[in-house]
């Protein structure tokens, strides 16, 4: 049963708890954005007032031949500044990359039953959850996106329990972006002065997730939020985007060439490349040296719009903390924790900037 827009339980209930999504709001047929989605004035994203980040893409293929060092270099500063940067040539096929996306619509495009036997407490799989929002439960006003999360354990599970319409490009995504996670993760800690054997870098990684993001058309993206700002809690994101654009960082300190402290930068689509961003994991690993971003998403009014990012994080039962080598020579700037507990704090709050880093605060 369609609900009333005008009633905030009855629209809810229809969105998330009978799993309906965005879209099948949207779908009802949607002139303005209904109150549970607008967001306070502080919280918008003003298009207009935001620059467009011009750095050019990092050229991956450049590792491994004469300009190693200087391409080691640009990765290592965007990591100790704006906490976000771009690829090429990274090793995933552009046609894969183009198969993605077709997967995530042709997903989220599906009747909202279909997509609602994912959803959390009901999901015939642990490995898999549909959802909508981050925590819709806590949130004073709900994003507006729908989701699909898949957690990698190993390839036979995933291509047996990963939704059929995505799981076989989406464990393809996972598989050949890996080469680039732990190229990219040995720069950055040979930068760092320490050098980690595999499986202290599997610790690291150990845990991955694929998710797919759509975010429906919104008849006002001036007043919504497609993901309010937050900082991702593992190690390193990778984020595939599709070409319509609406992912924006924001400048931690003054930047030379780039930005200023406070500003919001547009991270431009780029065909055939990928965003590659900080997490919280790496920020506390390298004892603050390296910067998660603190980013979010705008909604658009053209058409629904799809992000695919894979998380990589330390498994649960790991124990994080600033890696030995630089407490002993500049203190430690976070206490070491059980990685199981800092997902339960993230998970069990809404976005909130980087909030989420003072739980590993040292006291």
């Amino acid at each position: 049963m369609a609900p009333s827009l005008e009633d905030g339980d009855s629209l809810f209930n229809f969105v998330v708890q009978d799993g309906n999504g965005v879209k099948g709001m949207v779908d009802l047929g949607l002139s303005k954005v209904p109150q549970p989605y607008i967001q306070p004035q502080e919280e918008r994203i003003d298009k207009k007032n935001a620059s467009i980040c011009a750095q050019a893409p990092i050229d991956l293929s450049k590792l491994d031949g004469p300009n190693h060092e200087e391409v080691a270099r640009q990765i290592a500063r965007a990591s100790e500044t704006l906490g976000f940067f771009q690829v090429v040539n990274h090793g995933v096929p552009v046609e894969l990359l183009e198969s993605l996306k077709d997967a995530a619509h042709a997903f989220f495009n599906q009747t909202p039953g279909k997509k609602a036997v994912y959803r959390k407490g009901v999901s015939p799989s642990p490995l898999v959850k549909y959802g909508t929002s981050f925590v819709p439960e806590k949130e004073k006003a709900l994003e507006w996106k729908d989701y699909i999360s898949m957690v990698y354990t190993n390839d036979a599970e995933a291509l047996q329990q990963w939704p059929k319409e995505c799981n076989i490009v989406a464990l393809e995504y996972l598989r050949t972006s890996m080469k680039m996670v732990r190229k990219l993760l040995e720069v950055l800690f040979k930068n760092l002065g320490v050098t980690l054997d595999e499986p202290e870098l599997d610790a690291i990684i150990g845990f991955k997730m694929v998710n797919m993001n759509f975010y429906p058309t919104c008849p006002n993206p001036e007043l919504t939020v497609g993901v309010g700002r937050h900082s991702d809690m593992g190690a390193l994101t990778i984020l595939l985007q599709d070409g319509i654009g609406g992912l924006y960082v924001k400048v931690e300190e003054d930047i030379p060439d780039v930005g200023k402290k406070g500003e919001w930068m547009e991270i431009p689509p780029v065909p055939g490349a990928l965003v590659i961003n900080v997490g919280d994991t790496l920020q506390i690993l390298s004892n603050g040296r390296y910067k998660s971003a603190e980013h979010r998403v705008r909604t658009t009014s053209s058409k629904s719009r799809v992000s695919i990012p894979i998380f990589t994080m330390p498994k649960p039962t790991v124990k994080i903390g600033p890696l030995p080598q630089l407490v002993e020579k500049e203190g430690s700037r976070f206490r070491e924790f059980l990685f199981q507990d800092y997902m339960n704090n993230f998970f069990s709050n809404a976005h909130d900037g980087k909030k989420s880093l003072d739980f590993a605060r040292a006291i």
